[in-house]
């Protein structure tokens, strides 16, 4: 495994650290959690989005003029 410096601003750094579940955590093991994280939310995300146009291909959708009314504003 190679190890590499890398250089972040301060206020980065701050927020990486505030972004610790615990005091011994480093910053590769919160980074490497937020990779994790945005992949399984594009993952999810993209499957959200796929399921909404099979809804709306299929009507199955409230305009907000509908919405409105339903809700009498």
């Amino acid at each position: 495994m190679a190890i590499s410096t890398i250089q972040v601003k301060e206020e980065t750094k701050k927020k990486l650290q505030s972004m610790k579940l615990y005091p011994r955590e480093t910053y590769e093991e919160v980074i490497e959690r937020i990779i994790e994280d945005l992949n399984e939310l594009n993952d999810k995300t993209k499957m959200e989005i796929e399921q909404a146009r099979k809804d709306i291909e299929s009507g199955k959708y409230v305009t907000h003029e509908k919405l409105k009314k339903d809700l009498e504003l």
